[in-house]
Order: C-alpha cells, then sequence, then structure tokens
C-alpha cells in the first residue's frame, strides 16, 4: 500500500437542529453500515449522540444543526457528532441509576462502544464512538 493511500472510508451528513432529524441519521447510518455486524451499535450510538448534541447544545436552537460524520475501516467503525456549542462544559460521561431521566445516554455509548473521545472544536464538542471490528483482534474486517 502506499504511503499517502488509507483503506478508510469516510461519509459526512449535516442535519438541522430537528427532534425528526435523529431518525433521519440513524438511517443514514444504517443504510452506510449496511451488512456489517456493527451496524446496529452503530446506529444506537448515532441516535444518542444526535439527540444529547440536539437537547443539550445550540444545535437544537433556531438554525442550529450538528454534523455527523461515519469512519469505516478494517479495523474500526468511528461515528461523530459534532454539536454548535452553547454550552460551558464539555459533554461528559455520568453513570446514573435507571429511574433518571437524563445524563444516561453518553453512559450507554460508552458501554456500547469501545472508546469514546470528546473533543472541542471550532464553537462547539465531537463526540466520536469507536467499535474495534473483528479485525482489530485478528479477524476479518466489517
Amino acid at each position: 500500500m502506499h504511503e499517502y493511500t488509507s483503506e478508510t472510508r469516510v461519509w459526512g451528513l449535516t442535519c438541522p437542529g430537528f427532534p425528526e432529524e435523529v431518525s433521519r441519521a440513524r438511517r443514514w447510518t444504517r443504510d452506510i453500515l449496511r451488512g456489517s455486524p456493527l451496524a446496529e451499535d452503530a446506529e444506537l450510538i448515532v441516535s444518542e449522540l444526535s439527540a444529547n448534541a440536539i437537547l443539550h447544545t445550540a444545535s437544537g436552537r433556531d438554525a442550529g444543526s450538528f454534523h455527523l460524520a461515519v469512519a469505516v475501516s478494517a479495523q474500526v467503525v468511528a461515528v461523530s457528532v459534532t454539536d454548535d456549542g452553547g454550552t460551558r462544559s464539555a459533554p461528559k460521561v455520568e453513570h446514573q441509576d435507571q429511574e433518571a431521566e437524563h445524563g444516561r445516554g453518553l453512559g450507554m455509548v460508552s458501554v456500547i462502544a469501545h472508546r469514546v473521545v470528546v473533543h472541542d472544536s471550532d464553537g462547539g464538542h465531537t463526540v466520536t464512538a469507536e467499535l474495534f471490528t473483528d479485525a482489530q483482534m485478528g479477524g476479518h474486517p466489517c
């Protein structure tokens, strides 16, 4: 393989910050990962991260939006959601009890994903959840 060639494929989608866009993001992810054993987990993660962006950041305000990226390689499926910011603190994993009405989504994502990373971005935050394929452990790629 040439040193500047990547075997990673990346897709991006920008959605208006409306609640119904969460289902569109979920369907879009499912279509990209059709046939992958990681599709259902990625779809659930996208749903949680997109909903969090709309509920807890400026993405859910008038003219707000969120950006979704899906990257697929032989080793990993990574889903990232970037919000419009507007909060004083970065998203963080909180382990709430089952009775809690809020604060459980990112905790659930951290249980499903092999790794969750939060980055500050221009005016907002990007949450990336990585799902390792069997290739990561010597099996076949997704």
